[in-house]
C-alpha cells in the first residue's frame, strides 16, 4: 500500500521516526468509493476518519424544509468525518458523499484511540488536525456573519481555487449561502473581460 501522501502530510506538521510513520500508516485501511457513494449517514454512527488520497467529497445538512446545507469539502491531502459525531461516538448529523470516484485512507476510533495512547506524538498530531478543523470552522462563521455575498465568493476562490473549480456549483452556492443562479451570474461577472476605456 501506498502511503506517500499521507506520510508528507504528516511531515508537515509532525517529526516522527520511520518506526513511528510506519506504525501509524498501518493502522488504516485503503478505501476506494464510487461518485454519489456515501461514507457517513445520519443516525448512524460514525466509525471512521478518512484522509483523502484522490477524490472529493462534500459534507451536507439537510433542513426541515429538504434545503441542502454544505458543511465542508475535502479533496486531495484534506481529512474528513461527521467531527463531532466521530468524536463523540454518537449518531451522525451528516452526510458524506463522494463527489467523484474516489481513494481513501481509513482508521477507525478505537485503533485512532489506541494509538494515541501508545504515543505521544500521535496524540499530538490528531492534537494539530482538531486544532485547524476548529480554526477553519471559526473564519467560516465568522466570513459568513461580516462578508456580503460576492465577498465569501472571492474569498473562497482566493483560498481555495482548487475546490472552486472541482466541486458542482449547486454544492459551492450551498457552502456560500446562495442560490445557483446567484453564483452563476457572481461567476460570469468575474470572467466577463473588462472593455478597454
Amino acid at each position: 500500500m501506498d502511503f506517500d501522501n499521507l506520510k508528507q502530510h504528516i511531515s508537515k506538521r509532525v517529526s516522527f521516526t520511520e518506526e513511528e510513520l510506519h506504525e501509524f500508516c498501518q493502522s488504516f485501511k485503503l478505501v476506494k468509493v464510487k461518485k454519489r457513494q456515501f461514507v457517513v449517514q445520519p443516525e448512524f454512527v460514525p466509525r471512521y476518519r478518512f484522509y483523502v488520497v484522490q477524490g472529493s467529497f462534500r459534507a451536507y445538512v439537510i433542513g426541515d424544509e429538504g434545503q441542502e446545507h454544505t458543511i465542508q469539502f475535502a479533496i486531495d491531502d484534506w481529512w474528513i468525518t461527521d467531527y463531532n459525531s466521530y468524536l463523540l461516538q454518537q449518531p451522525a448529523s451528516m452526510f458524506i458523499m463522494a463527489l467523484e470516484d474516489s481513494t481513501l485512507l481509513q482508521i477507525d476510533y478505537e485503533t485512532e484511540q489506541a494509538l494515541k495512547q501508545r504515543r505521544h506524538v500521535f496524540e499530538t498530531y490528531f492534537r494539530i488536525l482538531a486544532e485547524a478543523t476548529a480554526a477553519h470552522m471559526a473564519r467560516r462563521v465568522i466570513t459568513n456573519l461580516t462578508k456580503t455575498a460576492e465577498q465569501r465568493y472571492d474569498t473562497f476562490m482566493e483560498r481555495y481555487p482548487q475546490i472552486g473549480s472541482k466541486v458542482p456549483q449547486y454544492a459551492l452556492a450551498s457552502y456560500l449561502g446562495m442560490t445557483t443562479e446567484y453564483l452563476s451570474r457572481l461567476r460570469n461577472k468575474k470572467t466577463i473581460p473588462k472593455k478597454l476605456i
